[in-house]
């Protein structure tokens, strides 16, 4: 039977994972999502979930074991964050290139130098453009949920990539809500039996190479190489499709709706708007009520899915506004700016937005992004842009003198 329970992010993701049944884990604990591993493990040791825990020695060892699981056709989870999905780059790179539809948590750290251990996006923000589908969630709930539906979309036969379900580490990892656990026979049927490999599988009655070299000059090896390179392409842009029919199915089958793509709070007869991503929007949230009640007329944009990048949702969700704010917890050292603000600048570009795009920063190393101190000022800097007063320079919301 569905009941509720009273945890942080890290068990609720736990939880999400075993309802899904996965064939086989390798998670190497890290600050902050080192919990997530720890009840993994319970939940394997008590037999709740009956999985292969594989016991690796680092990040990169955790991800390749995996790809030699789910080349085989099990289903397959990880964790990590920060530093641990630097050591796990070269795995990390290779997965979606090997069309493997593995789901994988990024309990979000902020980048090292200076030494830190606390939660911003710069690690998941750093690795957007290796071809892995990221899904970026506001709540403990939502964190639960998101993986489960990462394995339909993941395993979809028009997709299959690997996907992230990203969380900011800290502020969701050790904060603690109250959390609905679906009934398992919900998810049973809602996720289905694994689907993970229907296009290639290794088998030792039929061996075969994978992933052999291609490439080299015109000849065979760089069209072949083209040809897949295109058809992956082709498939992170229907995961937009697939994202958005997974969300509407979880909502018939469970009873839980989120906005898939782009989620809009009180956009009608909005003049000028505020973008979030993550866990930061719930004080967003409360600052354009605030905002509201004062007589602004601002809404709230919140970006769930970051790759592949939802243009059309976005110009859609945009509406008539004459300004946005957009708000970063990670930096675009290449631009003095967010990358959430790059790619909001870029699907404008590409649709009817010609209005100034302010880029904020904030809530970096785990520092907070307040309502009075912070979100009060992204929306009074955007509607003096709307006003004509543009700030051109990127705004720092937590420094100092």
């Amino acid at each position: 039977m569905p009941r509720t329970i009273v945890c942080n992010g890290n068990e609720a993701a736990a939880w999400g994972a075993s309802l899904a049944k996965p064939d086989m884990v390798a998670v190497y604990p890290i600050t902050p999502q080192s919990s997530l591993a720890e009840k993994l493990t319970e939940f394997i040791a008590s037999g709740q979930l009956d999985a292969d825990l594989m016991d690796v020695e680092g990040e990169h060892s955790a991800l390749s074991v995996l790809q030699g699981a789910c080349l085989a056709g099990a289903r397959t989870f990880s964790a990590t964050s920060g530093q641990g999905l630097a050591f796990m780059f070269e795995p990390y790179f290779r997965t979606p290139n090997l069309r493997l539809p593995i789901v994988m948590a990024i309990v979000n750290r902020d980048g090292i130098t200076p030494q830190t251990i606390w939660g911003g996006q710069q690690d998941s923000m750093t690795v957007k453009e290796v071809g892995w589908i990221q899904m970026y969630v506001e709540t403990n709930q939502e964190i639960l949920d998101t993986i489960i539906m990462a394995y339909r979309v993941a395993e979809h036969s028009e997709v299959l990539l690997p996907v992230n379900v990203c969380f900011d580490g800290s502020f969701m990892s050790y904060g603690i809500e109250a959390v609905a656990v679906p009934d398992a026979d919900l998810i049973d049927a809602f996720v289905g039996k694994p689907n993970v490999n229907w296009h290639v599988a290794l088998d030792p009655e039929r061996p075969m190479a994978v992933d052999p070299l291609t490439g080299g000059g015109a000849g065979l090896g760089a069209s072949m190489f083209v040809r897949y390179r295109r058809g992956q392409c082709k498939s992170m842009q229907k995961s937009l499709e697939v994202i958005e029919a997974v969300h509407a199915k979880f909502g018939e089958r469970i009873g839980r709706t989120y906005a898939p793509l782009v989620e809009q709070y009180r956009m009608d007869n909005a003049d000028y708007a505020i973008l979030t991503i993550g866990s930061m929007t719930g004080a967003a949230r409360d600052a354009v009520d605030l905002a509201r009640e004062s007589g602004q007329r601002v809404g709230l944009l919140r970006l769930k899915t970051f790759r592949p990048f939802p243009v059309e949702a976005l110009n859609r969700a945009i509406g008539g506004i004459r300004a946005l704010g957009v708000v970063d917890r990670s930096v675009n050292y290449a631009w003095n700016t967010g990358p959430v603000h790059q790619e909001v600048l870029a699907a404008l570009y590409r649709g009817n937005g010609r209005f100034p795009v302010l880029s904020f920063i904030g809530g970096l190393s785990g520092a907070d992004i307040t309502v009075e101190e912070h979100f009060r000022r992204v929306i009074e800097t955007t509607e003096r842009a709307a006003r004509g007063d543009v700030e051109t320079d990127t705004i720092w919301l937590n420094e100092k003198g």
